[in-house]
């Protein structure tokens, strides 16, 4: 099968795993979804924070040098805010994720692949898409939103945190200002985009891994190619929730 091909059985597959069809072996799926829960999520979070925190940090110092020019320096929170809960959260997660998690999905899948596993599984009447695909997609929807979450928390108050020691702006009224200007649709629109990314990474991660074919080197090559694919899917991804926002805002 070519790529195309591979693509279409994998995500026919995966739909036909949504009609819930009752399986002997719950716990088996169990544990792989706990397996990838852990790895998607709390494997996740320091890396997630340390960025995040960094990011916060930055866009604080990058307004206030130019709110400073016009007065305005008490709006470096809603800026800082609104950035990060709109679009730096979701795709500094996700770009994250892709890296860490994606390329995970794609070695551990083109290994098995060109080891033959994934015929042995079928040989045993396990479906290779539920036993793989399934438990990670599942993951990384839990996960990907809960980390969005963490990274905006992580971003405006380590913002917070740096405005009120370096620009001498009140604590109080830094976060009274965040918490006034944002509204619950820039938080949906947020976990919306976070969702979509989590379907991108998870797909593109497990397409790759099958099409693996011509030995050990091609588990670099499709990793490679999993991580690029998905940073340009997630980029636009982005341009498209953005526009939607703007047009229905």
């Amino acid at each position: 099968m070519n790529g195309l091909q591979v693509l279409t059985w994998m995500v026919s597959r995966l739909l036909g795993c949504l009609r819930l069809t009752p399986t002997k072996k719950k716990s088996f799926y169990r544990k792989r979804l706990l397996r990838d829960l852990a790895s998607v999520g709390a494997d996740s979070i320091p890396i997630v924070s340390v960025i995040s925190a960094c990011t916060g940090i930055i866009l604080a110092l990058q307004s206030a040098q130019q709110l400073e020019k016009v007065g305005a320096i008490s709006y470096v929170a809603n800026l800082v805010g609104v950035t990060i809960i709109r679009e730096l959260g979701p795709l500094l997660t996700a770009i994250i994720v892709t890296g860490r998690s994606g390329a995970a999905f794609t070695a551990e899948i083109a290994t098995m692949q060109i080891s033959e596993e994934i015929d042995a599984l079928e040989v045993m009447g396990i479906e290779p898409v539920r036993f793989l695909v399934l438990p990670k997609m599942i993951a990384m929807l839990i996960m990907v939103p809960c980390l969005t979450v963490w990274a905006d928390f992580v971003g405006i108050f380590s913002g917070g945190a740096f405005s009120s020691i370096a620009l001498g702006i009140n604590k109080v009224t830094y976060f009274n200002n965040s918490v006034e200007f944002l509204k619950l649709h820039d938080v949906l629109a947020g976990l919306v985009k976070a969702g979509g990314f989590a379907v991108a990474i998870t797909i593109i991660g497990c397409w790759q891994g099958f099409l693996a074919r011509e030995g050990a080197a091609d588990v670099g090559r499709k990793t490679t190619n999993s991580v690029v694919i998905s940073i340009f899917m997630i980029i636009l991804l982005d341009l498209f929730f953005t526009a939607l926002n703007f047009l229905f805002r």
